[in-house]
């Protein structure tokens, strides 16, 4: 079989690498989000962030799938702008485009602020510090530097950032894990109920699972083969839920329960929790290797999402490749989530909260629809479906209006934070 591309070229799917395209989905997945989980979990501790973490990977597993099957009605190449144009209308394209653009604002300024915390405990081990808002100032500006030298800058630094990841995570989750303290998993107390918990926790599990970005280059890279781009979305996104669970276990296994509503008075921020686990690890090298994998995260996510931001501002605006076409590219992608750092300097947990609000749409309800649409104007297509009928395609739908109505409910302080 082979898949016939723009430009009248063929190539053979089997020649693609599946594992390529699961790394691209897991990559993308795994970063800086991930240490919201445990602090957002407090309040309903192990057991439940299990369960509430499960249902997400379900739940942007299948939304993920819904966007590949209406993606495989178009052309390879077809992006978001397309397929909402040409499927669902000019309100949800623009919908959609400000809710993209959104998210990646909202992100940049959330790994500013995470950052600058990270980069404040790394200083703060070898006696120097910084205020919150200049430690966050220096991260930026150092990184937005390699994003505006150029694309290919972002590939090498990222590379040597994602392979210095694993080893940093496997090194120190993996000596967390050994001195895990299974008692301190089990731990309860006297709440009446867990589900106010895990609803405030929803946003920031969805906004873990964000990968619905990268299907669109998949079907560009693997052609219209939906078997092969599923088993690649289904294999990565299952390797982020294994690399979130150990983090789960690493995290509450070893800090006691009583230890969060501290960190969360703090602000819940990336060094905050790293300090705690600093606290009651021994070991200097182990602590080194977990402040290093925290730095390498923050960045790597930080890199990954202005360079989306600056690709998409410099299409939307019309400025060119030039010296001066990108400084002023760079400007309107950089200046914005910068001041906000400045200003708000530890907003971690309430950017990553706003970004699910915004993801919801785009991540969630926009596939859904999509797919729920193609069916309705592709009857009889003998191309791939999702199994499950439409019964699942509202279920997902669902569970994004949810999600967008818990972060609200959290922000009218009507659901609970952890104390």
């Amino acid at each position: 079989m082979t898949i016939q591309h723009e430009g009248g070229q063929t190539a053979s799917p089997q020649a693609k690498s599946l594992l390529g395209g699961a790394m691209i989905i897991a990559g993308t997945t795994v970063g800086a989000g991930m240490f919201s989980l445990p602090v957002v979990g407090a309040g309903m501790w192990f057991g439940w962030s299990l369960v509430m973490l499960v249902g997400i990977w379900f739940c942007m597993l299948m939304s993920g799938l819904y966007l590949l099957e209406a993606n495989l009605h178009f052309k390879p190449g077809a992006s978001f702008d397309t397929l909402t144009k040409e499927t669902l209308g000019q309100f949800w394209r623009v919908v959609n485009g400000l809710s993209i653009a959104f998210v990646l604002y909202i992100l940049s300024y959330a790994y500013i602020s995470g950052g600058g915390s990270i980069v404040n405990h790394s200083l703060n081990s070898i006696g120097v510090e910084l205020p919150q808002s200049v430690a966050g100032l220096v991260f930026a500006l150092v990184l937005a530097a390699i994003v505006v030298i150029s694309t290919k800058a972002v590939d090498r630094i990222t590379t040597v950032m994602l392979g210095g990841m694993v080893i940093t995570f496997f090194l120190a989750i993996g000596n967390l894990l050994i001195e895990v303290d299974f008692s301190k998993l089990a731990q309860s107390d006297s709440q009446a109920s867990y589900l106010p918990f895990m609803l405030a926790a929803l946003p920031f599990g969805l906004t873990s699972f964000g990968y619905h970005g990268n299907v669109p280059s998949l079907v560009k890279y693997y052609g219209k083969d939906g078997a092969k781009i599923t088993k690649a979305i289904f294999i990565g996104t299952g390797i982020a839920l294994l690399i979130y669970v150990c983090w789960l276990v690493a995290t509450m296994g070893n800090i006691d329960r009583s230890i969060f509503p501290d960190i969360i008075a703090k602000g819940g921020n990336m060094g905050v929790l790293v300090a705690a686990l600093s606290d009651v690890i021994e070991s200097t090298w182990l602590n080194n290797l977990l402040t290093l994998f925290a730095n390498l995260a923050v960045a790597s996510s930080f890199l990954g999402v202005t360079l989306g931001l600056f690709d998409f501002l410099a299409d939307l605006f019309g400025f060119d490749d030039s010296a001066t076409g990108r400084a002023k590219t760079a400007a309107v992608t950089f200046i914005p989530p910068t001041i906000l750092g400045l200003l708000f300097p530890n907003g971690f947990l309430i950017a990553i909260g706003f970004a699910a609000l915004a993801a919801t749409i785009w991540a969630v309800i926009v596939p859904g629809l999509l797919a729920y649409k193609v069916r309705k104007l592709y009857p009889n297509s003998d191309g791939f479906k999702v199994p499950g009928g439409n019964g699942i395609i509202w279920l997902v739908i669902a569970f994004g209006v949810i999600t967008a109505a818990c972060h609200l409910l959290a922000m009218a302080d009507i659901l609970p934070v952890y104390k």
